[in-house]
Protein backbone atom coordinates (compact mmCIF):
# COMPACT_ATOMS: atom_id res chain seq x y z
CA UNK A 1 0.00 0.00 0.00
CA UNK A 2 0.82 3.38 -0.82
CA UNK A 3 1.54 5.75 1.89
CA UNK A 4 0.86 9.74 1.68
CA UNK A 5 -2.32 11.39 1.98
CA UNK A 6 -5.13 9.96 3.83
CA UNK A 7 -7.23 7.77 1.85
CA UNK A 8 -10.79 9.05 1.67
CA UNK A 9 -13.30 7.29 3.46
CA UNK A 10 -14.30 4.14 2.37
CA UNK A 11 -17.96 3.27 0.94
CA UNK A 12 -19.84 -0.10 1.00
CA UNK A 13 -21.63 -1.98 -1.55
CA UNK A 14 -24.58 -4.04 1.51
CA UNK A 15 -27.50 -4.07 -1.43
CA UNK A 16 -27.46 -4.96 -5.19
CA UNK A 17 -30.25 -5.65 -8.16
CA UNK A 18 -29.47 -6.49 -11.35
CA UNK A 19 -31.50 -7.08 -14.67
CA UNK A 20 -29.10 -8.55 -17.08
CA UNK A 21 -29.13 -10.29 -20.29
CA UNK A 22 -29.43 -14.29 -19.86
CA UNK A 23 -30.47 -13.63 -16.06
CA UNK A 24 -32.41 -12.11 -14.06
CA UNK A 25 -31.16 -11.38 -10.85
CA UNK A 26 -27.99 -11.36 -8.76
CA UNK A 27 -28.12 -15.43 -8.52
CA UNK A 28 -28.86 -15.38 -12.13
CA UNK A 29 -26.32 -12.92 -13.33
CA UNK A 30 -23.16 -14.48 -11.32
CA UNK A 31 -24.19 -17.85 -12.89
CA UNK A 32 -24.30 -16.65 -16.48
CA UNK A 33 -21.07 -15.51 -16.16
CA UNK A 34 -18.86 -18.11 -14.44
CA UNK A 35 -20.44 -20.91 -16.76
CA UNK A 36 -19.09 -18.45 -19.68
CA UNK A 37 -22.08 -18.59 -21.43
CA UNK A 38 -23.22 -16.21 -23.76
CA UNK A 39 -26.74 -14.32 -23.95
CA UNK A 40 -26.32 -12.94 -27.70
CA UNK A 41 -28.96 -13.90 -30.18
CA UNK A 42 -31.11 -12.07 -32.80
CA UNK A 43 -32.93 -9.15 -32.07
CA UNK A 44 -36.55 -10.02 -31.04
CA UNK A 45 -37.49 -6.34 -30.05
CA UNK A 46 -38.22 -5.08 -33.26
CA UNK A 47 -37.95 -6.05 -37.09
CA UNK A 48 -34.12 -5.99 -37.62
CA UNK A 49 -34.34 -7.49 -41.47
CA UNK A 50 -32.62 -4.58 -43.16
CA UNK A 51 -29.87 -3.88 -40.62
CA UNK A 52 -26.19 -4.37 -40.95
CA UNK A 53 -25.78 -6.00 -37.45
CA UNK A 54 -29.28 -7.75 -36.50
CA UNK A 55 -27.82 -9.37 -32.78
CA UNK A 56 -28.46 -8.38 -29.34
CA UNK A 57 -28.02 -9.29 -25.85
CA UNK A 58 -32.05 -8.75 -24.90
CA UNK A 59 -32.72 -8.99 -20.97
CA UNK A 60 -36.04 -11.94 -20.67
CA UNK A 61 -37.54 -9.35 -18.55
CA UNK A 62 -41.43 -9.30 -17.91
CA UNK A 63 -42.67 -5.95 -15.84
CA UNK A 64 -45.57 -7.80 -14.60
CA UNK A 65 -43.83 -10.74 -13.58
CA UNK A 66 -41.63 -8.33 -11.43
CA UNK A 67 -44.37 -7.05 -9.63
CA UNK A 68 -44.85 -3.56 -11.93
CA UNK A 69 -48.36 -2.49 -11.88
CA UNK A 70 -50.05 -2.01 -15.26
CA UNK A 71 -50.09 2.05 -14.85
CA UNK A 72 -46.44 1.97 -13.86
CA UNK A 73 -45.74 -0.41 -17.24
CA UNK A 74 -47.57 2.39 -19.00
CA UNK A 75 -45.87 5.59 -17.31
CA UNK A 76 -42.74 3.92 -17.94
CA UNK A 77 -40.16 3.46 -20.60
CA UNK A 78 -38.46 0.05 -20.28
CA UNK A 79 -35.36 1.44 -19.36
CA UNK A 80 -36.84 3.11 -16.07
CA UNK A 81 -38.72 -0.48 -15.90
CA UNK A 82 -35.17 -1.76 -15.08
CA UNK A 83 -34.27 0.81 -12.75
CA UNK A 84 -37.41 0.46 -10.38
CA UNK A 85 -36.91 -3.54 -10.09
CA UNK A 86 -33.43 -3.37 -9.79
CA UNK A 87 -33.53 -0.49 -6.73
CA UNK A 88 -36.46 -2.71 -5.15
CA UNK A 89 -34.03 -6.13 -5.43
CA UNK A 90 -31.10 -3.82 -3.95
CA UNK A 91 -33.24 -2.24 -1.43
CA UNK A 92 -34.28 -5.81 -0.20
CA UNK A 93 -31.16 -7.31 -0.63
CA UNK A 94 -29.69 -4.71 1.60
CA UNK A 95 -31.65 -5.12 4.57
CA UNK A 96 -31.65 -1.35 5.06
CA UNK A 97 -34.67 0.05 7.20
CA UNK A 98 -35.56 2.96 5.09
CA UNK A 99 -38.17 4.05 7.76
CA UNK A 100 -35.21 5.19 9.98
CA UNK A 101 -33.64 7.34 7.61
CA UNK A 102 -34.49 10.90 7.14
CA UNK A 103 -35.63 11.22 3.47
CA UNK A 104 -33.63 13.94 2.99
CA UNK A 105 -30.48 12.17 3.85
CA UNK A 106 -31.06 9.97 0.87
CA UNK A 107 -30.23 10.48 -3.11
CA UNK A 108 -29.81 8.95 -5.90
CA UNK A 109 -27.76 8.25 -9.23
CA UNK A 110 -28.35 7.15 -12.08
CA UNK A 111 -26.72 6.60 -15.17
CA UNK A 112 -28.12 6.44 -18.94
CA UNK A 113 -26.62 6.94 -22.24
CA UNK A 114 -29.37 6.77 -24.46
CA UNK A 115 -31.96 7.47 -21.82
CA UNK A 116 -35.94 6.69 -22.88
CA UNK A 117 -35.04 5.75 -26.64
CA UNK A 118 -37.34 2.86 -26.86
CA UNK A 119 -40.36 4.96 -25.72
CA UNK A 120 -39.44 8.23 -27.56
CA UNK A 121 -39.17 6.13 -30.90
CA UNK A 122 -42.43 5.06 -30.95
CA UNK A 123 -44.36 8.07 -29.84
CA UNK A 124 -42.43 9.98 -32.69
CA UNK A 125 -43.65 7.03 -35.16
CA UNK A 126 -47.30 7.82 -34.35
CA UNK A 127 -46.85 11.25 -33.73
CA UNK A 128 -45.41 11.92 -37.11
CA UNK A 129 -47.33 8.97 -38.82
CA UNK A 130 -44.27 6.91 -40.03
CA UNK A 131 -41.92 9.83 -40.83
CA UNK A 132 -44.62 11.50 -43.38
CA UNK A 133 -45.57 14.51 -41.48
CA UNK A 134 -42.65 16.86 -40.52
CA UNK A 135 -45.07 19.26 -38.80
CA UNK A 136 -46.64 16.64 -35.66
CA UNK A 137 -49.91 17.22 -33.77
CA UNK A 138 -49.43 16.73 -30.29
CA UNK A 139 -52.83 15.86 -29.67
CA UNK A 140 -51.91 12.06 -30.75
CA UNK A 141 -49.36 12.20 -28.10
CA UNK A 142 -49.77 9.91 -24.71
CA UNK A 143 -49.66 12.24 -21.53
CA UNK A 144 -46.20 10.86 -20.72
CA UNK A 145 -44.50 11.69 -24.01
CA UNK A 146 -42.35 14.44 -22.18
CA UNK A 147 -41.31 11.99 -19.38
CA UNK A 148 -40.30 10.15 -22.63
CA UNK A 149 -37.78 13.19 -23.93
CA UNK A 150 -36.30 13.69 -20.13
CA UNK A 151 -33.56 10.90 -19.28
CA UNK A 152 -34.11 12.66 -15.47
CA UNK A 153 -37.24 10.86 -15.03
CA UNK A 154 -35.43 7.44 -14.58
CA UNK A 155 -33.50 8.99 -11.77
CA UNK A 156 -37.14 10.54 -10.78
CA UNK A 157 -38.55 7.02 -10.76
CA UNK A 158 -35.87 5.71 -8.74
CA UNK A 159 -36.21 8.41 -6.24
CA UNK A 160 -40.20 7.73 -5.77
CA UNK A 161 -39.19 3.68 -5.12
CA UNK A 162 -36.70 4.59 -2.17
CA UNK A 163 -38.35 7.97 -0.98
CA UNK A 164 -35.09 9.85 -1.60
CA UNK A 165 -35.61 13.88 -1.03
CA UNK A 166 -31.77 14.14 -1.13
CA UNK A 167 -29.64 14.98 -3.91
CA UNK A 168 -31.03 13.15 -6.82
CA UNK A 169 -29.59 12.91 -10.39
CA UNK A 170 -28.85 11.44 -13.97
CA UNK A 171 -25.78 11.14 -14.96
CA UNK A 172 -25.06 10.82 -18.68
CA UNK A 173 -21.55 10.41 -19.45
CA UNK A 174 -22.00 7.72 -22.65
CA UNK A 175 -20.46 4.34 -22.05
CA UNK A 176 -19.06 5.05 -18.87
CA UNK A 177 -22.20 6.67 -17.15
CA UNK A 178 -22.48 3.47 -15.07
CA UNK A 179 -19.24 3.65 -13.65
CA UNK A 180 -19.77 7.62 -13.21
CA UNK A 181 -22.92 7.56 -11.61
CA UNK A 182 -21.39 5.28 -8.61
CA UNK A 183 -18.44 7.28 -8.36
CA UNK A 184 -20.54 10.73 -8.09
CA UNK A 185 -22.78 8.71 -5.13
CA UNK A 186 -19.32 7.65 -3.17
CA UNK A 187 -18.57 11.28 -3.20
CA UNK A 188 -21.77 12.35 -2.03
CA UNK A 189 -21.41 10.02 1.05
CA UNK A 190 -17.81 11.14 1.54
CA UNK A 191 -18.77 14.81 1.66
CA UNK A 192 -21.08 13.88 4.17
CA UNK A 193 -24.38 15.21 1.96
CA UNK A 194 -26.13 12.09 2.01
CA UNK A 195 -25.99 8.58 4.35
CA UNK A 196 -27.35 6.48 2.54
CA UNK A 197 -27.07 6.51 -2.18
CA UNK A 198 -29.42 4.35 -4.41
CA UNK A 199 -26.86 4.22 -7.61
CA UNK A 200 -26.44 2.78 -11.12
CA UNK A 201 -27.46 3.01 -14.29
CA UNK A 202 -29.88 1.23 -16.90
CA UNK A 203 -30.39 1.54 -20.20
CA UNK A 204 -32.89 0.00 -23.23
CA UNK A 205 -31.53 0.80 -26.30
CA UNK A 206 -32.42 -2.47 -28.30
CA UNK A 207 -34.10 0.10 -30.69
CA UNK A 208 -34.33 0.61 -34.86
CA UNK A 209 -33.10 4.47 -34.15
CA UNK A 210 -30.05 3.37 -31.78
CA UNK A 211 -29.20 0.31 -33.98
CA UNK A 212 -29.02 2.41 -36.83
CA UNK A 213 -26.55 4.88 -35.63
CA UNK A 214 -24.05 2.18 -34.47
CA UNK A 215 -24.93 0.69 -37.97
CA UNK A 216 -24.11 3.72 -39.32
CA UNK A 217 -20.41 3.95 -38.05
CA UNK A 218 -20.14 0.26 -38.59
CA UNK A 219 -19.27 -0.28 -34.73
CA UNK A 220 -21.42 -3.12 -33.97
CA UNK A 221 -20.96 -6.47 -35.04
CA UNK A 222 -22.27 -7.80 -38.29
CA UNK A 223 -21.63 -11.68 -37.37
CA UNK A 224 -25.26 -12.75 -37.88
CA UNK A 225 -25.03 -16.37 -38.36
CA UNK A 226 -23.04 -16.71 -34.86
CA UNK A 227 -25.19 -14.34 -32.52
CA UNK A 228 -23.22 -16.53 -29.64
CA UNK A 229 -19.92 -16.33 -30.78
CA UNK A 230 -20.18 -12.23 -32.34
CA UNK A 231 -18.54 -10.91 -29.05
CA UNK A 232 -15.35 -11.74 -29.18
CA UNK A 233 -13.07 -9.18 -26.67
CA UNK A 234 -9.82 -9.22 -27.54
CA UNK A 235 -9.94 -12.07 -30.37
CA UNK A 236 -7.98 -11.23 -33.40
CA UNK A 237 -11.09 -12.00 -35.50
CA UNK A 238 -13.31 -9.78 -33.70
CA UNK A 239 -15.28 -7.46 -36.02
CA UNK A 240 -16.99 -5.03 -33.30
CA UNK A 241 -19.35 -5.08 -30.16
CA UNK A 242 -22.75 -6.38 -29.30
CA UNK A 243 -25.50 -4.39 -28.09
CA UNK A 244 -27.29 -5.26 -24.96
CA UNK A 245 -29.31 -3.74 -22.57
CA UNK A 246 -29.97 -3.97 -18.49
CA UNK A 247 -29.49 -2.53 -15.26
CA UNK A 248 -27.51 -2.36 -11.94
CA UNK A 249 -28.33 -0.47 -9.02
CA UNK A 250 -26.38 -0.59 -5.56
CA UNK A 251 -26.83 0.30 -2.32
CA UNK A 252 -24.04 2.13 -0.62
CA UNK A 253 -23.13 3.09 2.63
CA UNK A 254 -20.16 4.52 4.85
CA UNK A 255 -18.51 1.62 5.51
CA UNK A 256 -18.21 2.72 9.73
CA UNK A 257 -22.31 2.99 8.89
CA UNK A 258 -22.60 -0.54 7.31
CA UNK A 259 -20.67 -2.57 9.87
CA UNK A 260 -22.76 -0.42 12.96
CA UNK A 261 -25.80 -1.82 11.85
CA UNK A 262 -24.18 -5.19 10.83
CA UNK A 263 -24.98 -5.49 7.00
CA UNK A 264 -23.31 -7.68 4.45
CA UNK A 265 -20.56 -5.86 2.48
CA UNK A 266 -20.38 -6.76 -1.26
CA UNK A 267 -17.02 -4.91 -1.56
CA UNK A 268 -15.59 -1.65 -0.46
CA UNK A 269 -15.43 1.16 -3.18
CA UNK A 270 -11.88 2.63 -2.38
CA UNK A 271 -10.82 4.77 -5.29
CA UNK A 272 -12.56 6.43 -8.36
CA UNK A 273 -11.57 8.56 -10.96
CA UNK A 274 -12.07 9.87 -14.55
CA UNK A 275 -10.34 11.83 -17.44
CA UNK A 276 -11.25 13.41 -21.05
CA UNK A 277 -8.64 13.09 -24.23
CA UNK A 278 -10.55 16.02 -25.33
CA UNK A 279 -9.46 14.59 -29.09
CA UNK A 280 -12.46 12.98 -30.46
CA UNK A 281 -16.04 12.04 -30.59
CA UNK A 282 -15.47 8.26 -31.80
CA UNK A 283 -11.68 8.07 -31.72
CA UNK A 284 -9.04 6.89 -29.10
CA UNK A 285 -5.18 7.44 -29.33
CA UNK A 286 -3.65 4.56 -29.26
CA UNK A 287 -1.42 4.81 -26.18
CA UNK A 288 -3.85 4.71 -23.69
CA UNK A 289 -3.10 8.09 -21.93
CA UNK A 290 -6.23 9.03 -20.43
CA UNK A 291 -7.38 6.00 -19.51
CA UNK A 292 -4.21 5.14 -17.67
CA UNK A 293 -4.45 8.71 -15.87
CA UNK A 294 -7.42 7.44 -14.87
CA UNK A 295 -6.11 4.45 -13.47
CA UNK A 296 -3.33 6.02 -11.39
CA UNK A 297 -5.38 8.75 -9.93
CA UNK A 298 -7.81 6.12 -8.91
CA UNK A 299 -5.15 4.19 -7.13
CA UNK A 300 -3.49 7.51 -5.56
CA UNK A 301 -6.68 8.28 -3.86
CA UNK A 302 -6.97 4.57 -2.50
CA UNK A 303 -3.46 4.60 -1.48
CA UNK A 304 -2.18 1.96 -3.84
CA UNK A 305 0.16 0.14 -5.76
CA UNK A 306 -0.09 -2.14 -9.15
CA UNK A 307 1.14 -4.31 -7.17
CA UNK A 308 -2.03 -4.55 -4.96
CA UNK A 309 -4.86 -5.08 -7.94
CA UNK A 310 -5.56 -8.66 -8.18
CA UNK A 311 -8.01 -8.62 -11.14
CA UNK A 312 -8.91 -6.24 -14.14
CA UNK A 313 -12.67 -5.69 -15.43
CA UNK A 314 -11.56 -4.27 -18.78
CA UNK A 315 -14.30 -2.62 -20.54
CA UNK A 316 -13.38 -5.07 -23.49
CA UNK A 317 -16.11 -3.69 -25.91
CA UNK A 318 -14.87 -5.75 -28.93
CA UNK A 319 -13.75 -3.27 -31.17
CA UNK A 320 -9.94 -3.43 -32.34
CA UNK A 321 -9.73 0.24 -30.94
CA UNK A 322 -10.78 -0.21 -27.94
CA UNK A 323 -9.40 -3.47 -26.71
CA UNK A 324 -5.71 -1.74 -27.96
CA UNK A 325 -6.03 1.41 -26.47
CA UNK A 326 -6.86 -0.10 -23.13
CA UNK A 327 -4.57 -2.85 -23.21
CA UNK A 328 -2.12 -0.11 -23.57
CA UNK A 329 -3.00 1.66 -20.38
CA UNK A 330 -3.29 -1.45 -18.45
CA UNK A 331 0.78 -1.41 -19.31
CA UNK A 332 1.18 2.46 -19.24
CA UNK A 333 -0.16 2.37 -15.95
CA UNK A 334 0.78 -0.37 -14.10
CA UNK A 335 4.00 -1.24 -15.26
CA UNK A 336 5.27 -5.12 -15.47
CA UNK A 337 1.90 -5.90 -13.05
CA UNK A 338 -0.12 -5.22 -16.36
CA UNK A 339 1.51 -8.98 -17.55
CA UNK A 340 0.51 -10.57 -13.98
CA UNK A 341 -3.20 -9.72 -13.26
CA UNK A 342 -5.91 -11.83 -14.89
CA UNK A 343 -8.09 -9.60 -17.19
CA UNK A 344 -11.53 -10.69 -18.77
CA UNK A 345 -14.69 -8.89 -20.46
CA UNK A 346 -18.23 -9.47 -19.17
CA UNK A 347 -19.18 -8.08 -22.79
CA UNK A 348 -18.22 -11.12 -24.08
CA UNK A 349 -21.33 -12.79 -22.73
CA UNK A 350 -23.83 -9.59 -22.05
CA UNK A 351 -23.07 -7.51 -24.65
CA UNK A 352 -22.63 -3.94 -24.36
CA UNK A 353 -25.43 -1.77 -22.80
CA UNK A 354 -23.84 1.44 -23.16
CA UNK A 355 -24.57 3.47 -20.11
CA UNK A 356 -25.82 0.94 -18.12
CA UNK A 357 -22.80 -1.31 -18.51
CA UNK A 358 -20.62 0.22 -15.98
CA UNK A 359 -22.83 -0.14 -12.84
CA UNK A 360 -23.44 -3.98 -14.09
CA UNK A 361 -20.06 -4.32 -13.95
CA UNK A 362 -19.65 -3.02 -10.67
CA UNK A 363 -21.89 -5.62 -9.38
CA UNK A 364 -19.71 -8.42 -10.98
CA UNK A 365 -16.74 -6.93 -9.53
CA UNK A 366 -17.67 -6.93 -6.01
CA UNK A 367 -19.38 -11.06 -6.68
CA UNK A 368 -16.01 -11.74 -8.01
CA UNK A 369 -14.31 -10.26 -4.90
CA UNK A 370 -16.97 -11.96 -2.59
CA UNK A 371 -16.59 -15.13 -4.53
CA UNK A 372 -12.61 -15.31 -5.26
CA UNK A 373 -13.55 -16.09 -8.69
CA UNK A 374 -12.63 -14.30 -12.38
CA UNK A 375 -15.25 -14.26 -14.86
CA UNK A 376 -14.29 -15.54 -18.16
CA UNK A 377 -13.84 -13.83 -21.37
CA UNK A 378 -16.13 -15.41 -23.60
CA UNK A 379 -14.95 -16.67 -27.49
CA UNK A 380 -11.23 -15.50 -27.15
CA UNK A 381 -9.96 -18.38 -29.05
CA UNK A 382 -7.72 -16.08 -31.56
CA UNK A 383 -6.03 -13.65 -29.15
CA UNK A 384 -4.48 -10.61 -30.94
CA UNK A 385 -1.05 -10.27 -30.86
CA UNK A 386 -1.37 -6.59 -29.87
CA UNK A 387 -3.42 -7.69 -27.07
CA UNK A 388 -1.31 -9.62 -24.93
CA UNK A 389 -2.08 -9.69 -21.31
CA UNK A 390 -3.54 -12.38 -19.67
CA UNK A 391 -7.74 -12.50 -20.75
CA UNK A 392 -8.68 -15.68 -19.00
CA UNK A 393 -10.37 -17.29 -21.95
CA UNK A 394 -13.31 -19.32 -22.20
CA UNK A 395 -13.31 -20.30 -18.71
CA UNK A 396 -13.88 -18.64 -15.05
CA UNK A 397 -10.72 -19.18 -13.10
CA UNK A 398 -10.97 -19.24 -8.84
CA UNK A 399 -8.31 -16.61 -7.81
CA UNK A 400 -7.29 -14.69 -4.41
CA UNK A 401 -7.35 -11.08 -4.95
CA UNK A 402 -8.25 -8.05 -2.08
CA UNK A 403 -8.67 -5.51 -4.99
CA UNK A 404 -10.09 -5.40 -8.59
CA UNK A 405 -9.98 -2.64 -10.80
CA UNK A 406 -13.05 -2.00 -13.35
CA UNK A 407 -12.25 0.65 -16.05
CA UNK A 408 -14.99 1.98 -18.93
CA UNK A 409 -14.45 4.01 -22.08
CA UNK A 410 -17.01 6.05 -23.71
CA UNK A 411 -17.77 8.29 -26.66
CA UNK A 412 -16.42 11.60 -26.22
CA UNK A 413 -13.43 10.36 -25.02
CA UNK A 414 -14.35 9.97 -21.31
CA UNK A 415 -12.08 7.32 -19.74
CA UNK A 416 -13.33 6.14 -16.20
CA UNK A 417 -11.74 3.97 -13.43
CA UNK A 418 -12.67 2.62 -10.25
CA UNK A 419 -11.20 0.07 -7.62
CA UNK A 420 -13.05 -2.48 -5.09
CA UNK A 421 -11.53 -4.09 -2.15
CA UNK A 422 -13.33 -6.84 -0.79
CA UNK A 423 -15.21 -6.60 2.27
CA UNK A 424 -13.42 -6.00 5.65
CA UNK A 425 -10.32 -5.47 4.07
CA UNK A 426 -9.79 -1.85 5.28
Amino acid sequence: MRVGRPRRTPVAITGMGVVAPGGLGVKGFWELLTAGRTATREISLFDASGFRSRIAAECEFDPRQEGLSPREIRRMDRVAQFAVVCTRDALGDSGLDLAAVPPERIGVSIGSAVGCTMRLEEEYVVLSDGGREWLVDPAYAVPHAYDYMVPSTIAAETAGVCGAEGPVALISTGCTAGLDAVGHAVRLLQEGSADVMVAGAAEAPISPITSACFDAIKATSPDNDDPAGASRPFDLDRHGFVLGEGAAVLVLERLDDARRRSARVYAEIIGFASRSNAFHMTGLKPDGREMAEAIRAAMDLARIGPDDIGYINAHGSGTKQNDRHETAAFKRSLGARAYEVPVSSVKSMIGHSLGAIGSIEIAASALALEQQVVPPTANLHTPDPECDLDYVPLSARDHAMEVVLSVGSGFGGFQSAMLLAKGGTT
